[in-house]
């Protein structure tokens, strides 16, 4: 039996220690810290040191805790009584460890038995962070959600060379997260000079809020997006005119391919033409050669005879039958028994397929993509509004270390084409960039591609109207790191995103999420030294995130700081604004800008 003499407990100490995780029991919580400042920021997910004699720290996190109720007999002054004594479980998971000033993962250099617990210092968890990440590299967006005195750093090489993800539903700070995110890194210099930093930030912005955030970027929208169908490629023709369920789709396939590979030589001097070549050609003519085919008719005998009304036209070859088509919607001779005969094509397949064709190259909302500024826009043009300097076609356009496309104004029929074709373009120049250094050269213009509501163009779906843009994003995930193109991918539902996209990216600010599948999917992302930490994700406030990745060197809890200027992204205050007058509406302004 113990006397109150003899009982001798420290306030706290290592009662088990596992493969990835401690327990640690504390008797007394006002002896365990040494100022209450820190007693009183102990809560899941702060930090502890661990200590033993040589002299190395394990850092952990606290995964969890419990109370523990033991009785004790004692004799106090010759009377035996019963005392409960409460005390604190705690489980932590462990971090690193700090040797020498420096923090290394892992925890095996630590000695068994620890001799010392108490909560880490301000000092010691700002080596957590800084201590392995050079002053150059570091990029910093947010402060630790357990002591926001304390600014979490990322590499900001690590975290801008290899894809990213932002991750978060609705409401959680998305928006403002990726505006903080690239706000840092445009205003960011090595050395204090005059104008823009050389960083290239494309925005595909899908729902037209970025533009308040970022009031000095190239923005483009339908009003003055210059996007030429000619630079389409191959499977983007097809998908944008083609019906995958037509029971004609042979037919119509050979015909396009045809048509627009004869256009192109007619207006190109190179000789290697193909179907995806992009290479000028005019799509009202293309157009007219398909008319023309639809009602040709011909010679009986001899096809190469076409038998217009009022003059026949003969035709040295079927390619000159293509170029006699090309110059306008001819008017055929009707059909004779033995004498004139329809054309190959003039039977009914190319009726639906030529009346989409039509719809589509005659639709006003389609203009960016087949009016007279896309067909004559020159390569060089299209390609500099993208990747953010000043172009020769527009007076509005400005050198920008940000490009903002609003695809709010793009029918849903053609945006995947649309993500596709740019995507694309923006992987090709950084392809054929290093074609032209040298080879110990880096790439000198870097390109940051970002994707916000990712999952609606690039989903994990087979369906056809997503393939133009899942192939291109694929590709960038996959190998537009070595061209210096880069992935951000933004989304509410990550468990929805290409698989082979979002296992491409490196680093993860997942912010709250409350749907359980996409809870699953992040809890993949970590690894299982970090216990229940995802546990946290559907009670997060706005703001705050889970950084994890190969940028940071431990996943960590974190409040992104605040950006300035904001985007468009406040949601609706109903209430407030059901409570004022009621308001009249102009409807005639919102048929007229439905209609353009």
């Amino acid at each position: 039996m113990a006397t109150t003499n003899e009982l001798k407990v420290p306030s706290a100490e290592v009662i088990a220690v596992y493969p990835n995780k401690i327990r640690i029991a504390v008797d007394d919580f006002s002896k365990f810290a040494t100022v209450d400042e820190q007693l009183e920021k102990l809560r899941v997910g702060s930090y502890l040191e661990v200590a033993d004699d040589d002299n190395h720290k394990l850092i952990v996190i606290i995964d969890n805790y419990s109370i523990e109720y033991k009785e004790e007999k004692l004799e106090i002054e010759g009377e035996e009584k019963t005392l409960k004594n409460k005390r604190y479980i705690i489980e932590a998971n462990p971090l690193g460890t700090l040797v020498n000033e420096k923090f290394q993962r892992g925890g095996e250099s630590l000695t068994i038995p620890p001799t010392k617990v108490k909560p880490a210092t301000s000092d010691d968890i700002l080596k957590v962070y800084q201590s392995n990440i050079k002053d150059s590299e570091k990029f910093t967006f947010s402060k630790l959600l357990t002591d926001k005195t304390i600014e979490v750093p990322v590499n900001g090489n690590n975290f801008f060379n290899k894809h990213f993800s932002i991750v978060g539903s609705t409401g959680s700070g998305k928006s403002h997260t990726v505006a903080k995110i690239l706000q840092k890194a445009i205003n960011a210099k090595n050395t204090e000079y005059d104008g823009l930093n050389n960083s290239h930030i494309v925005i595909f912005d899908i729902h037209g809020e970025y533009k308040t955030a970022f009031p000095n970027a190239n923005y483009i929208d339908t009003s003055n997006l210059i996007l030429p169908y000619w630079l389409l490629n191959g499977e983007e023709l097809e998908e944008l005119f083609l019906d995958s369920g037509d029971r004609n789709n042979y037919n119509q396939t050979s015909i396009l391919r045809r048509t627009i590979i004869e256009n192109k030589k007619k207006y190109s001097k190179s000789t290697n033409i193909h179907f995806g070549t992009p290479s000028k050609f005019d799509i009202q003519e293309v157009y007219n050669c398909l008319y023309n085919f639809q009602h040709e008719t011909t010679d009986y005998v001899d096809s190469l005879v076409i038998k217009q009304e009022g003059n026949d036209i003969n035709c040295a070859s079927i390619e000159d039958k293509y170029t006699e088509f090309f110059k306008s919607m001819l008017d055929f001779e009707p059909t004779v028994r033995s004498k004139i005969k329809s054309g190959i094509y003039a039977d009914g397949t190319l009726d639906k397929f030529i009346d989409r064709f039509e719809n589509k190259i005659n639709n006003n909302r389609l203009n960016f993509l087949f009016g007279t500024e896309s067909r004559d826009s020159s390569f060089e043009d299209t390609l500099a509004q993208f990747v953010g300097y000043k172009t020769s076609s527009s007076k509005d356009s400005k050198d920008s270390n940000i490009t903002i496309i609003d695809l709010g104004g793009i029918p849903f029929e053609v945006l995947s084409i649309s993500v596709s074709l740019i995507s694309r373009m923006l992987f090709d120049y950084g392809f054929f960039f290093k074609k032209i250094l040298k080879g110990d050269e880096d790439c000198e213009t870097p390109l940051l591609l970002l994707y916000e509501e990712a999952h609606k163009y690039v989903p994990k779906s087979d369906l056809v109207k997503f393939r133009a843009s899942k192939t291109a994003i694929e590709r960038i995930a996959k190998e537009g790191r070595k061209y210096g193109v880069t992935l951000g991918i933004v989304s509410q539902r990550p468990s929805e995103i290409s698989e082979t996209i979002f296992s491409q990216c490196n680093s993860f600010v997942v912010m709250r999420l409350t749907n359980p599948d996409d809870q699953n999917y992040v809890k993949k992302l970590l690894p299982d030294t970090m216990g229940n930490m995802t546990d946290t994700l559907p009670s997060l406030k706005a703001g705050d995130a889970l950084l994890a990745g190969e940028s940071i060197i431990i996943p960590s809890l974190v409040h992104i700081d605040r950006c300035s200027p904001e985007p468009k992204s406040s949601d609706i205050k109903y209430y407030e604004v059901w409570k004022e007058k009621w308001k009249d509406v102009n409807f005639s302004d919102i048929i007229n800008q439905w209609e353009k």
